[in-house]
């Protein structure tokens, strides 16, 4: 399941990118995945709305449903 979330989140990554922003892959503990986002992203008042309705659901929705992310640094 770890290499999964790793390809995932690389393909999410083009996304952040292209608004000047990024992620960073802290840990994957169990179901829970640890991410930094970097760059526009990092201060952006929309953060919490990509990980969670962005990152979070396609997690969800592309490895298992029981996945967690949280925001961390």
């Amino acid at each position: 399941m770890e290499e999964q979330i790793k390809v995932e989140l690389e393909k999410l990554r083009g996304m952040l990118q292209a608004d000047g922003g990024d992620l960073e892959l802290v840990e994957i503990e169990g179901k829970t995945v640890k991410l930094k986002l970097v760059g526009h992203c990092g201060s952006c008042p929309f953060a919490m709305m990509t990980l969670k309705q962005g990152i979070e659901d396609n997690l969800r929705q592309t490895v298992d449903p029981e996945i967690v992310v949280e925001r961390v640094g």
